[in-house]
């Protein structure tokens, strides 16, 4: 096997993991993002300030931190390691890190796309709501057929601009000893002394970010039939 085949096997394999946290992610944070957004619009004041603050602690808090802290609760919070934990679910000790990892991007990101998601909600005229409910139509009506399309076309831009850059971020998943694309290269430099590796690993990320750029200009461009 070649230098070169055996550099763009491991960034390949890394790559792999780098695609499967950005899409484990953005599976779950996007529909918890939802959730989040209707805590922090809740009408019960209780849950609306505990919602609020809790969005605004891991916004204000770096997500390399937030990935340390999930780390830590087996032992901190349970008051077992992490090796008993990946024993009982069935993992090796690197994939239960992967988990940890997971777990505090889904967090993360939810958070974000809860502003984003009230935002958009915000931003739909009062009076749009009011000619609903002359219409006859019940809340949840008003939301499915008149709001939420508008909702959708308002809130792609910025949410593009979010999943870019989680696949920038995905490269904090080293944290936890997690191989990722960026780690699989900065291994093979280590390995191979060459600065190849990284530039190669630079561009899968411009494919792989220029890809999602044409996909949510796609979808954008699609959503205009709506004119404000």
């Amino acid at each position: 096997m070649s230098e070169f085949e055996a550099i763009m096997r491991s960034l390949i394999t890394g790559f792999g993991n780098t695609c499967l946290l950005f899409i484990l992610t953005l599976v779950m944070a996007i529909p918890l993002g939802l959730l989040i957004t209707f805590g922090s619009m809740a009408k019960f004041r209780p849950i609306k300030y505990l919602t609020k603050g809790f969005v605004w602690i891991i916004r204000g808090t770096p997500l390399m931190l937030q990935i340390l802290l999930v780390s830590f609760l087996p032992k901190y919070v349970f008051g077992s390691t992490v090796k008993i934990w990946a024993n009982a679910l069935g993992f090796s000790v690197s994939q239960m890190s992967f988990v940890f990892v997971i777990i505090a991007f889904v967090i993360n990101y939810a958070c974000y796309f809860s502003e984003i998601y009230r935002s958009g909600i915000e931003s739909i005229p009062k009076g749009q709501y009011e000619a609903g409910k002359v219409l006859g139509m019940t809340k949840r009506q008003i939301f499915s057929k008149v709001v939420l399309f508008q909702v959708l076309k308002r809130i792609v831009p910025p949410m593009s601009n979010e999943t870019i850059t989680l696949v920038k971020d995905t490269v904090l998943a080293f944290t936890l000893s997690v191989v990722d694309l960026l780690t699989a290269a900065k291994d093979a430099v280590n390995v191979y002394v060459t600065l190849s590796p990284l530039v190669y690993a630079g561009i899968f990320f411009l494919v792989f970010n220029g890809a999602l750029t044409l996909l949510f200009g796609y979808i954008e461009k699609k959503m205009s039939f709506y004119k404000e």
